[in-house]
């Protein structure tokens, strides 16, 4: 990572951050938002193919093309911030999310539906995005760690409020209501981002007068191709998927040439020289992974080895981001206080305990032992994201923290869709019946056991990662103790 002195390092003092505070709560509605928009849809599809008379292979892409804009998206977001401004960029982009949403609330067919979607996934990407690069410019240094975990609370709540609150509303109000909520939200964030988000700083960087039109065309082709294959038939290597997946390789290595030539790249490839940077991305991929497994595998265990109704299963699944809701702001304050490299590792060994309990604990107790699990691995990811987070964004130069931020972004994506695939095969697989729904509660069973012991080594693998990189040494450069940073206030 290229770390230089930076005027944000003042924060405090600048006249934008009289209210850390209500900028702080831009952010936070910003992250919400973008969340709810991934999670709120997916309740609504069986409503949605009876208005439209459609399939599920046609209304799933309400839900996709969100998710296919983000990943593809989000390093092009982040390298618009640095180039026209993060403050301007993010209020361009929570306009778009609003008018997208209000757009989606009236659409009229499906493809625009659809059309309306990938829009608002494209604001989304700005906002989840750029969120997390302002952090260090709207809040005091001493406090980036628990700003950090207040996004990732407000991700979590994002989470766990869009399936009830979306069948609350469509209960109430029908469909449309999912996204017309999202207005007034669009609306109080842009508010509180133009009058309380501190101006961008000008003349920051090099090459601040270009864009690289041709790397993120090639860039968002290949992480395209990449999202269709893992997400298309379950996982199975049929001849489309790895197509598609050799399409995705060949357009980064023509991704990497274009860089390289590039006057001014969409990223700077010296960034990847930084082993501390390259090995928060792994892990950041590989935890993503890990929480992914949860989504993907709690339900069918729940429902098919415990013998749960599906409202008790709703209920059960809703503790872990509830527990992760809770535990953000906590687990932030903790990054403040002792550092964030100290955090990471704690934070990843929690999680290895988390997901070797549930790969143990459900099976010999039951549901108690499923939401004990549960609650000792939500908490341990908290601890890694917030402190992950700041120990990637502490000391990032001005003009490099959008697209390193999108990076980042990218990082956790790519993981949540990779391990949808991936833990979901390894969950098939350890069942010994490709077919989920015809499998007994003894092979589920035994198929929980499977997929969380190779979590818990996953998460084992991110800890190794961790230590050798050298990230519990570099940990003193990140604690921000009040007493020794008591002016930057």
């Amino acid at each position: 990572m290229e770390r230089k002195p930076d005027l944000s390092d003042n924060a405090g003092q600048r006249q934008g951050l009289t209210a850390p505070g209500w900028a702080l709560a831009a952010l936070a509605i910003s992250m919400l938002l973008s969340s709810l928009g991934i999670s709120i849809p997916n309740v609504a599809l069986p409503f949605l193919a009876r208005g439209f008379d459609a399939g599920f292979s046609q209304v799933q892409w309400v839900v996709l093309s969100y998710l296919l804009a983000i990943t593809v998206l989000t390093v092009s977001a982040g390298r618009l911030g640095d180039l026209a401004g993060h403050r301007r960029v993010l209020t361009w982009g929570i306009g778009v999310f609003t008018l997208a949403s209000a757009l989606c609330a009236i659409a009229p067919t499906l493809p625009l539906l659809i059309a309306a979607r990938v829009l608002q996934g494209a604001a989304g990407s700005i906002l989840m995005g750029l969120t997390v690069a302002l952090v260090r410019s709207s809040v005091p240094k001493k406090r980036t760690g628990s700003a950090m975990g207040l996004l990732g609370t407000m991700s979590a709540i994002g989470t766990a409020l869009g399936p009830s609150l979306g069948g609350i509303l469509i209960a109430g109000f029908g469909w449309r209501a999912i996204f017309a909520v999202m207005v007034p939200m669009g609306l109080a964030a842009l508010a509180l981002a133009r009058r309380y988000l501190p101006p961008d700083v000008q003349g920051g960087g090099g090459d601040h007068r270009a864009f690289d039109k041709p790397g993120m065309l090639v860039l968002g082709l290949a992480l395209a191709a990449y999202a269709l294959a893992v997400t298309a038939d379950s996982g199975a290597l049929h001849r489309q998927n790895l197509i598609l997946l050799i399409m995705s390789a060949l357009g980064v290595a023509a991704f990497v040439m274009i860089e390289r030539r590039a006057a001014a790249p969409l990223i700077h490839l010296s960034v990847f020289r930084d082993k501390r940077l390259n090995a928060s991305l792994i892990m950041s991929a590989l935890v993503s992974t890990i929480m992914m497994a949860t989504l993907v595998v709690g339900p069918f265990y729940l429902t098919r080895a415990l013998g749960h109704p599906p409202a008790i299963v709703g209920l059960i699944m809703s503790v872990g981001p509830a527990i992760s809701a809770l535990s953000g702001v906590p687990a932030g304050r903790l990054v403040d206080r002792l550092g964030a490299g100290t955090v990471v590792i704690w934070g990843l060994a929690q999680m290895a305990l988390g997901a070797f309990a549930l790969a143990s604990l459900p099976n010999l107790i039951g549901t108690p032992g499923y939401v004990v699990a549960l609650a000792i691995l939500t908490p341990g990811y908290q601890l890694f994201q917030a402190a992950n987070n700041t120990f990637v964004m502490m000391d990032i130069s001005q003009e490099r923290r959008g697209v390193i931020s999108g990076v980042l972004g990218l990082s956790r994506n790519l993981g949540l869709i990779t391990g949808a695939s991936a833990m979901g095969a390894a969950f098939a697989i350890a069942t010994g019946n490709a077919d989920l729904s015809a499998a007994g509660a003894q092979a589920i069973s035994r198929g929980m056991g499977v997929t969380f012991a190779l979590a818990g080594g996953l998460a084992i693998l991110s800890l190794v990662i961790a230590l050798s990189s050298g990230m519990r040494t570099q940990q003193a450069d990140h604690a921000i103790a009040p007493q020794r940073q008591g002016g930057n206030s």
